[in-house]
């Protein structure tokens, strides 16, 4: 009899743990589900889009009227040349106006991974409030921070730190 009661309790404790398990599971995946749903969703619509842009941004060089913008060296200010690129880049935003911008904030490679991304913040930050300024609805551009993880040049020398510090405009359909 105590045989039988152990087996009995064995099998609805492992009944219990099995659909403990399952429930806890299926909740996780349903909100994966959702997300993933949710990020197909819009990798649909960008998709669905007539992009005629390449998707590296302006770090592609094949953007007409939209350019990346470069920094001296640990800095976020913004330089009169940069200002006049910043202004050829809102006339480019305003003529398109199904596009939402993300800037990207990018370093060298000198410096700590944190201090790079902080200071890539302050870059995107700093373009985009120079465009806001400029009459650009704060709505149609996004920032984000890369420090020094996605470089254009290679190189531990001068001219490759200068072309890595920079903000990148990517065009995203709305």
């Amino acid at each position: 009899m105590l045989k039988r009661f152990s087996s009995v309790f064995a099998l609805l404790f492992a009944i219990t743990l099995t659909v403990s398990c399952a429930s806890k599971k299926t909740t996780a995946d349903a909100n994966a589900g959702a997300n993933g749903a949710e990020a197909g969703k819009m990798d649909a619509n960008v998709a669905s889009q007539d992009m005629a842009f390449d998707s590296t941004g302006s770090d592609s060089g094949k953007i007409n009227g939209l350019h990346t913008v470069h920094f001296d060296y640990d800095s976020a200010t913004l330089s009169t040349e940069t200002r006049k690129e910043l202004s050829e880049n809102a006339d480019w935003i305003k003529a398109n106006p199904k596009v939402t911008v993300q800037i990207e904030g990018h370093c060298d490679s000198r410096g700590s991974v944190e201090y790079n991304l902080a200071l890539g913040e302050r870059r995107a930050k700093a373009v985009k409030n120079y465009m806001v300024s400029l009459g650009l609805d704060t709505k149609r551009m996004t920032i984000i921070s890369y420090g020094e993880e996605k470089p254009v040049a290679t190189g531990d020398n001068e001219e490759a730190y200068a072309k890595n510090r920079r903000a990148n405009f990517v065009p995203l359909a709305q």
